[in-house]
């Protein structure tokens, strides 16, 4: 079997790099361009493992040393905490490129010459098909934050007036400033199919944006879970309230005190 030595050498020094350079991104690490590059040279030396006889442990110290050598020439030692991160990430999206590309190489592509898979004459490159697994798992990661964000503001809530009983999915709208103007109450929003027959007010409100008349309801009171009972409050109607899952817009006063 012949070996392209300057091909394996490419090859391995993209994939570090771009693995690098992808985790600087995630993680909002601030550094020079040399710094991935540097640490991709470093990287490209586990091909000196094909000419070099290693036991299954041997290979396995070899490997993390160099990715710890990776890490550090990279990212620099600041302390334990910060250098255990890079490398966790490090491992965790060369992980998910090798299986992205194995996926390729197993269901996509009937055979491949050299960097490309064909597949019923449909040519996919093997740098392109990295550079799209790299922009997914940027997306995905920076997803998963925005959503960890967003968790600590949804509520479950149980809403009581009467014999009657309203479980809700709730979202904390710090945008929703509404207040009853005659006795100061905090007004949330709610899908009005959600009310049924509760009796109606009309309440004037006045924001930056807009200012009208906003159909409301009274409740006995409002179990928000994790905060407790709150009573003082007026329910608004609405029928554009349109995250998934979410029917209440909770105001930013009924959880304060």
């Amino acid at each position: 079997m012949k070996v392209y030595l300057d091909v394996i050498f490419l090859i391995n020094f993209i994939f570090d790099f771009i693995v690098l350079l992808s985790v600087s991104i995630i993680l909002k690490r601030n550094m020079k361009i040399y710094r991935p590059i540097l640490g991709a040279l470093i990287g490209s030396f586990t091909m000196l493992m094909l000419f070099i006889r290693m036991t299954s442990l041997e290979l396995f110290l070899y490997k993390i040393l160099i990715s710890i050598i990776m890490t550090l020439v990279t990212f620099n030692y600041k302390n334990i905490r910060y250098t255990l991160k890079n490398l966790y990430y490090i491992y965790i999206i060369s992980i998910i490129i090798g299986g992205f590309l194995t996926f390729i190489n197993n269901s996509l592509s009937n055979y491949n010459e050299g960097l490309i898979f064909i597949n019923n004459n449909v040519k996919i490159n093997l740098f392109v098909s990295i550079l799209i697994s790299i922009i997914l798992i940027i997306n995905y990661i920076r997803q998963t934050s925005n959503l960890k964000t967003d968790y600590n503001k949804f509520y479950k809530v149980k809403i009581y007036s009467g014999n009657e009983l309203i479980t809700l999915n709730a979202f904390l709208d710090t945008g929703n400033k509404l207040i009853d103007p005659y006795k100061r109450r905090p007004i949330i929003l709610v899908n009005e199919e959600k009310i049924e027959s509760f009796d109606c007010i009309y309440v004037p409100y006045n924001t930056i944006s807009s200012s009208g008349i906003i159909r409301c309801v009274r409740a006995d009171k409002i179990y928000i879970d994790g905060i407790g009972y709150k009573r003082k409050f007026l329910i608004g109607l609405t029928n554009k309230i349109s995250m998934d899952g979410v029917d209440c817009i909770l105001n930013e006063r009924l959880l304060e005190g």
